[in-house]
């Protein structure tokens, strides 16, 4: 091979070395520990099985706390999808300064500590809390949220929202103001403007951030374990019980390994449905 082609694989090597250090040695640890065998009585034993997966795909409990931890993981993207494409639009708009203080004022949560959020988020959404007063001084009395699904979407919007904003508002970037204009001009509505012209701009933006925010929700630790409780259990917390209660690795490695199975489908298929409208429409 000649001097010249192998510099690129020179360059890359090192990030390449570093990238399976870091990411694929520690995965292919967790898939081995999988097929290990478990008791109770002496821990991880060595020997190849797959008993622990037999019994995780034939346990409807872990089925259930899949789906849940699915659902709330779509929600979450959809009230992100609904309320930060709006925002990210309204950003592009906006002149300087305002642009630049809003988008601190978006990018602001991300340097407070998630644990931080949440436990802000339980003072918020409280028995006692700021919301619950307002219920109960219009009215309508308490209502209980902490410990449910409700507190649990609620702080997971409130974390992920930056990571749908960010992508759309680049996707902005690259929309001239003027085609917009030019349209307005030709006799289109505003919605017709949105639907024809802004909203295929944006589509790259918002499938990257929403594939981000499903990931991210969908893998989510502390905010489930604490808004959420012992009775909302999530995949990540149950991994979390397995790892550090009930001390059952490779029951832990295998749910670990499904989750990531289960991302990795979601975002194929996703990007290759949404991606393949997006160029068949843009031709």
């Amino acid at each position: 091979m000649k001097p010249g082609r192998t510099l690129p694989y020179a360059l890359v090597s090192p990030a390449l070395a570093l990238f399976a250090l870091m990411v694929l040695l520690p995965l292919a640890l967790t898939a081995l520990l999988s097929f290990q065998r478990f008791s109770y009585d002496t821990g991880v034993q060595d020997g190849f099985t797959l008993s622990t997966y037999a019994n995780m795909l034939g346990d409807s409990y872990y089925w259930e706390v899949f789906g849940r931890t699915a659902w709330i993981a779509l929600l979450t993207t959809l009230l992100c999808v609904l309320i930060g494409a709006p925002e990210a639009y309204i950003l592009s708009r906006m002149g300087a300064p305002w642009r630049s203080i809003f988008l601190l004022v978006i990018l602001a949560p991300l340097l407070v500590s998630v644990v931080v959020r949440a436990f802000g988020w339980g003072l918020v959404l409280g028995p006692t809390g700021f919301v619950n007063q307002f219920l109960e001084w219009v009215g309508i009395g308490r209502v209980r949220m902490l410990y449910t699904p409700i507190a649990v979407v609620v702080a997971l919007v409130h974390v992920m929202l930056p990571f749908m904003v960010i992508p759309v508002w680049t996707s902005l970037q690259k929309l001239d103001p003027q085609v917009e204009n030019a349209a307005l001009s030709l006799g289109a509505s505003r919605f017709t403007v949105w639907r024809r012209v802004v909203l295929p701009q944006v589509t790259p933006g918002l499938l990257s951030g929403g594939l981000i925010v499903f990931a991210l929700s969908a893998s989510a630790l502390a905010i489930p374990g604490l808004l959420g409780g012992r009775r909302i259990k999530m995949v990540a917390t149950l991994i979390y019980d397995e790892y550090l209660h009930e001390l059952n690795w490779p029951l832990g490695a295998a749910i670990a390994l499904a989750l990531l199975v289960v991302n990795l489908a979601v975002m194929l298929a996703t990007n290759a449905v949404l991606e393949g409208n997006y160029r068949k429409r843009m031709g």
